[in-house]
């Protein structure tokens, strides 16, 4: 699947994508054998005979499934024609270096194929594309299995000659089997008995040739008979015109050619050897007259036929053009070409072919610059889909994002925290701007980090404040107790957070209160996501009235805290600026929960391998979802975290450009008189 390709691909270090008319070195193919065999735990032979497989289906769905079940009525034939197949295929793809196969018949109906390549290495993806060619064209089964394996130092360029023992074995169900009729039997015994009249049929030949040498050599133009020593005995017209050389009847054709295909030595044992290929030559620069030599050298392609009663080898052959362009570059002209001829014919189909091979090779290039620039895309809107999601809660983000209005809610019993830092407005009035900008950004990273871990929604920060809240946007029955949890987490994180001016821990002051809230999106720029109620007030006067590194609850707060295996303490009545006398306490510890389990850190190390988090006791006997239990990490959402380090500065930064904080910018009563505590300092015009 998707997923091990990735894998692989990854492993390998090799692209995401090929293309289809882009030549590739086989050391990625290797490569991926290599780590498929690691990855899959199977042998290289059984990775590349299943790629064999796979080819055949591709080849099949590219479109060349019409033109491979045409290639031969059996596999032999089928095997037979598999260069001719590729040397069409060259003219497309003109940089392919393709095997090439002989195979032969032995008496108990096995065949040997021989397989030529100097690609080492991919010889088992041979049995892979042969046996499904053979199950899918011909309803058999094969085995190949190899016999001889040498390399061959006089062939020039073709290393690796492998000799596959081919078997075969028709296909024939048995219920098909059974179920012959007697008609059917008789049709099938009348049809072999056919098919053995075709086969034995004997052709008619006069008893004397019935033309002439003038227009046999005007007749077929490319075409040259040799004898055992190569010497030349007769040419058509239009290679004597080519390569006047061979007008001169007993000059050796090896000092004129070479051949180019297959890829053997240029002798007659080594031709009848491959007799069944097609062979192509090519002119000898140095042999060609003066004219010829700034130009592309002419190949030749066509076939061998051996006359056993002359003793001489018949070339019959077609100049090898691709294009218009070919033709005039070696400065000939289609009537250079018989008539009858289809070259004529296939290089001005060619051209065309080539043309559109073009613009499918640019749109491909397209397509895959599109897949990679919305690769890219994707990518992107997952990061501002996350800093998004950062500022408003999801199904918020949601809303707006589909341009729909977001309805106010009103939640009837939530947790809301405030938390400041003692002495800001010292701290700000004696450091540089920077060092409040680092200070503060550290200290928030650390509690945007316990917000994750104890799944609470963070607010806002104004200045120093920092304000987070349980049961809302998602109304969860244990909102105290995670917000709880989280505040104990906050005081252990402040002391990681240096003072700049003193160097010592900084101390923070921490306001809980429960009550009923309405939350809602405010403004359409920038749009913010606010609590209003008095409960919002009260949880401020609890942190504006608490005490320094210590956790002030309200009366409510201490209600659904209270038998939750924290322990608490009793402060007693105070004076509330706005709500008179109050009866508040303050929270020590959780009895139950250990410092890492509060701050969210592994029991074991991360590079062990073993995580082990563990979930706060809620003492409540309802099942609480794993992603919504105080005290559980959530590894990825920490991740992001600390991978938007640098959004978390720039925010920080913007939200200093207004640094002037009181607590009216906490929602208060509209006739309630704010207690101004006005902390603003140089430290504003850094921006």
């Amino acid at each position: 699947g998707e997923e091990t390709w990735e894998k692989l691909r990854l492993q390998a270090g090799v692209q995401d994508s090929f293309l289809t008319f882009e030549v590739y070195k086989d050391e990625i193919t290797m490569q991926l054998v290599d780590k498929a065999c690691k990855v899959l735990g199977v042998p290289a032979d059984i990775v590349l005979r299943e790629f064999g497989k796979y080819f055949f289906e591709f080849c099949k769905r590219s479109g060349y499934d019409h033109m491979l079940r045409t290639l031969g009525g059996n596999l032999y034939e089928f095997i037979e024609n598999l260069d001719a197949l590729h040397s069409y295929l060259s003219l497309s793809y003109q940089e392919m270096n393709a095997p090439s196969f002989r195979v032969e018949k032995n008496e108990d109906g096995s065949m040997h194929l021989h397989y030529y390549s100097d690609r080492r290495g991919l010889c088992h993806i041979v049995p892979g594309i042969i046996g499904a060619a053979a199950l899918d064209f011909f309803n058999i089964e094969i085995s190949m299995k190899i016999v001889n394996q040498t390399e061959e130092e006089e062939r020039t360029g073709k290393k690796e000659h492998i000799v596959f023992l081919v078997t075969q074995t028709p296909l024939f169900p048995c219920k098909e089997r059974n179920d012959f009729s007697s008609s059917s039997q008789l049709i099938l015994i009348g049809f072999m008995r056919c098919s053995k009249l075709l086969r034995g049929f004997d052709p008619v030949y006069p008893k004397s040739l019935w033309i002439d040498t003038k227009t046999f050599c005007n007749g077929l133009p490319f075409h040259m008979v040799f004898d055992k020593e190569l010497k030349v005995k007769q040419a058509g017209v239009s290679i004597q015109k080519i390569v006047p050389g061979i007008q001169t009847m007993g000059i050796c054709l090896d000092q004129y050619f070479r051949i180019i295909h297959p890829e053997v030595p240029f002798t007659i044992s080594s031709i009848q050897k491959f007799i069944n290929s097609q062979f192509v030559f090519q002119t000898r620069r140095e042999m060609m007259p003066e004219s010829w030599k700034e130009r592309p050298m002419l190949e030749l392609r066509g076939q061998m036929m051996w006359m056993e009663s002359l003793q001489c080898m018949l070339y019959l052959c077609s100049p090898l053009l691709r294009t218009l362009h070919e033709l005039e570059e070696r400065q000939m002209h289609i009537a250079d070409i018989a008539p009858h001829d289809v070259t004529r014919d296939l290089i001005l189909l060619n051209q065309q072919r080539l043309a559109e091979m073009e613009l499918s090779n640019q749109l491909e290039r397209k397509k895959e610059e599109l897949r990679i620039l919305s690769k890219h895309l994707e990518e992107e809107k997952k990061k501002t889909e996350a800093l998004l999601y950062a500022m408003l809660p999801q199904h918020v983000a949601n809303q707006l994002k589909e341009g729909k209005r977001v309805e106010a809610g009103e939640f009837k019993e939530c947790t809301i925290l405030f938390s400041d830092v003692v002495t800001f407005t010292n701290i700000c009035a004696q450091c540089e701007p920077i060092q409040i900008v680092l200070m503060l950004n550290s200290m928030y990273l650390r509690f945007d980090r316990l917000t994750t871990v104890h799944d609470v929604y963070k607010v806002e920060t104004i200045g120093d404040a920092y304000m987070v809240v349980g049961g809302v946007p998602v109304p969860v029955p244990t909102h105290a107790e995670r917000v709880a949890n989280f505040a104990l987490g906050m005081i252990m994180a402040a002391k990681g957070v240096k003072n700049p001016v003193s160097g010592n821990p900084i101390q923070i002051r921490v306001g809980i209160h429960t009550g009923p809230v309405l939350a809602g999106v405010v403004g359409e720029k920038m749009p913010r996501y606010c609590l209003f109620g008095d409960t919002v007030n009260i949880a401020s006067r609890m942190e504006s009235h608490g005490v320094p590194s210590k956790i002030h609850l309200s009366s409510s707060a201490y209600q659904c805290l209270k038998n939750k295996n924290f322990e608490i303490t009793e402060r007693g009545e105070i004076e509330v600026k706005g709500k008179g006398k109050m009866h508040t306490y303050f929270l020590i510890r959780n009895k139950s929960a250990t410092e890492n389990e509060i701050m969210g850190r592994p029991m074991k190390d991360f590079d062990s391998g073993n995580e082990s988090i563990q979930s706060f006791p809620e003492g409540k006997t309802e099942t609480i979802p794993s992603s919504h239990q105080p005290g559980r990490v959530n590894l990825t959402h920490i991740f992001l975290l600390e991978q938007m380090s640098i959004n978390a500065i720039q925010l920080n930064v913007l939200l200093c450009s207004s640094f002037s904080y009181s607590d009216s910018g906490r929602v208060k009563p509209a006739a309630e008189e704010p207690q101004n505590r006005n902390v603003r300092s140089n430290f504003c015009t850094l921006l």
